[in-house]
């Protein structure tokens, strides 16, 4: 299926590694632009390089997302580049272990500056062009906000908020015409996961545990299952859903614990 993405410029926060990686590397084959937002100059540019080896076309800037200041930088710059957004892909974050036990006001605060306050922001700065071209917002969540997962409080609150923000952006933005819809995320392989993985006592007895509790195959999903959704949601083709949260999570979430047995 043709998506119709062809030249359309996305901007994906946290573009360069992960789910924000396979995102830019999808779009780039339906021939969009991706235009990856992230604060490591050289981890962007080696994401677009592979892209641009394969065929495709993509751009970066280089910003710190905690800073509101270049938030609003980035979009500008995109803007005086390009001329237009068509679509915005909220993704930079990280499950940054803020606790309720073990945290305080100042690591709590901080982590919604990396994982929420950023997702308001771009899509803030983005609006009058997403309005012009009736563009598509597709937030990246997770599971957190939905099961928990302990000691990481003020990721959870961040994806709670994710989450509250695609239903109210959905709303606010009927009057313009554009969709907004968010994926959740739960386990899903990528470098940071492995990283982690790899940093607890026996890695491969908890990740054959984690693996064993995924329905669908007892596998972790791919950052391409995700792309592929999200690009999905980007596009036209689905062009009358808006206020979702779908999860791409192989029944993680929903179904049944005892079919993981099965």
């Amino acid at each position: 299926m043709d998506l119709l993405l062809q030249n359309k410029i996305i901007v994906v926060s946290g573009g360069a590694k992960g789910i924000g990686e396979g995102i830019a590397v999808l779009l780039a084959k339906e021939k969009a632009i991706p235009v990856i937002i992230g604060r490591n100059e050289d981890d962007n540019i080696k994401t677009i390089k592979a892209i641009q080896s394969a065929g495709g076309t993509a751009h970066q800037v280089a910003a710190e997302l905690t800073d509101p200041a270049a938030c609003e930088k980035s979009i500008k710059t995109i803007i005086e580049k390009f001329g237009r957004i068509d679509g915005l892909v909220n993704n930079a974050g990280v499950n940054d272990g803020v606790g309720l036990e073990h945290g305080n006001y100042e690591s709590f605060m901080a982590s919604l500056h990396k994982n929420l306050v950023h997702y308001y922001l771009l899509a803030h700065f983005a609006l009058p062009e997403l309005i012009k071209s009736k563009g598509a917002i597709v937030n990246i969540t997770s599971k957190t906000a939905e099961t928990g997962q302990g000691n990481t409080s003020a990721y959870a609150a961040a994806n709670g908020g994710r989450n509250a923000l695609t239903r109210e952006w959905a709303v606010e933005l009927l009057k313009y015409g554009i969709r907004v819809n968010a994926i959740v995320v739960a386990e899903c392989w990528t470098p940071l996961y492995e990283k982690w993985i790899n940093s607890l006592p026996n890695p491969k007895e908890k990740l054959d545990a984690i693996v064993a509790n995924i329905p669908l195959e007892h596998r972790m999903t791919t950052s391409e299952e995700i792309a592929a959704t999200t690009a999905f949601l980007l596009s036209s083709r689905s062009s009358h859903t808006t206020g979702q949260l779908i999860h791409v999570d192989g029944g993680y979430v929903h179904l049944d614990r005892a079919l993981a047995n099965a």
